[in-house]
């Protein structure tokens, strides 16, 4: 079984905005995360430790500009907290593994999914797609990656 680890090579590697986001809690501008448009069957995984975070399948487009999840491929890798930030209570999404600020999930979901809508920066992930998760170790998530 991989281990999933924050490793703090990775961290001084981080692209600026990627720091911010996955370090500092920040949150890119709406509209302009590399992922928010991709429409590529694949995986999301964390971009410091590389633990699978979301599946392309459970990718819908929201409205809100930054990609949205009705779900996380693996539920114990993603940790919600309350977060009280900016005069308002949200509930923030960290990976577990890379302790990455991913961004806040929300209760106004498509109902017919779940009602979630984990709305999550695209600085915080690295996608593979499809056809590399074997040969980049997860080829165990295959299957869930398939267009519903």
């Amino acid at each position: 079984m991989t281990q999933y680890e924050r490793r703090p090579e990775v961290i001084e590697a981080l692209e600026p905005e990627q720091y911010y986001v996955t370090q500092e809690s920040g949150t890119e501008r709406p509209g302009t995360g590399k992922y928010l448009s991709n429409k590529e069957p694949g995986l999301y995984v964390d971009v410091v430790s590389g633990e699978p975070l979301f599946a392309s399948s459970a990718k819908y487009e929201s409205g809100c500009g930054w990609p949205s999840f009705v779900k996380p491929i693996v539920s114990d890798n993603v940790v919600e907290l309350t977060d009280v930030s900016h005069g308002m209570v949200r509930t923030e999404v960290r990976s577990k593994y890379g302790d990455s600020h991913l961004g806040h999930v929300f209760p106004d979901g498509p109902r017919d999914r779940g009602g979630l809508r984990y709305c999550i920066n695209s600085a915080a992930l690295r996608f593979i797609h499809r056809d590399d998760m074997e040969a980049e170790g997860y080829g165990a998530f295959i299957d869930q990656v398939e267009e519903n």
